[in-house]
């Protein structure tokens, strides 16, 4: 009875669900502290994303059902718009070409993130499979302009960041 007083059924209570995700995405991506290392501050975000996808799968499962809407769809929005800002610093500071579009690279780098969140918490790979964030934003970013040694290691520092425990230490 309750799913139908507060959200007027299954459908309202799903809408709920997956603006709650957002929301708390949004606020996972806004904790991480920026450096003066927007290819750092880049893999931090993702290393954020990865974290909250892996803490509760199944909801994060529920963030990217279509079939539901949204009650205020700049929540999902956000979480994309914290990518675009910190490649737009990288842009400005040199680390990445002139021609780089900004949305371009964050929606891949959302990509590379969403596909190991999801490969990860489905269970297809392992836990360990996480280390190939490193070497594919490297790739990326490198292919956007930075320079590969320095790349690497502003990478490695930002995904470093990642505090997710390997399920079989998870509670569940």
């Amino acid at each position: 009875m309750a799913v139908y007083t507060y959200f007027g059924g299954m459908d309202g209570l799903w809408t709920a669900l997956r603006q709650e995700r957002f929301v708390r995405l949004t606020a996972k991506l806004a904790a991480v502290r920026m450096s003066a290392d927007p290819v750092r501050d880049l893999a931090a975000l993702g290393a954020a994303y990865l974290s909250n996808a892996l803490e509760s799968p199944d909801l994060y499962r529920v963030m990217f059902d279509a079939g539901f809407g949204l009650e205020d769809a700049g929540a999902a929005d956000e979480t994309l718009h914290c990518l675009v800002r910190a490649v737009e610093r990288g842009k400005a500071g040199g680390r990445f070409g002139s021609g780089v579009d900004p949305l371009g690279l964050a929606t891949q780098s959302w990509i590379i993130g969403h596909g190991l969140a999801s490969l990860v918490s489905t269970g297809p790979l392992p836990h360990q499979a996480l280390a190939n964030g490193v070497p594919m934003l490297t790739a990326l970013f490198t292919g956007a302009g930075d320079e590969p040694d320095r790349c690497r290691r502003s990478v490695e520092r930002g995904w470093g960041r990642m505090a997710v425990p390997p399920p079989e230490s998870r509670r569940s």
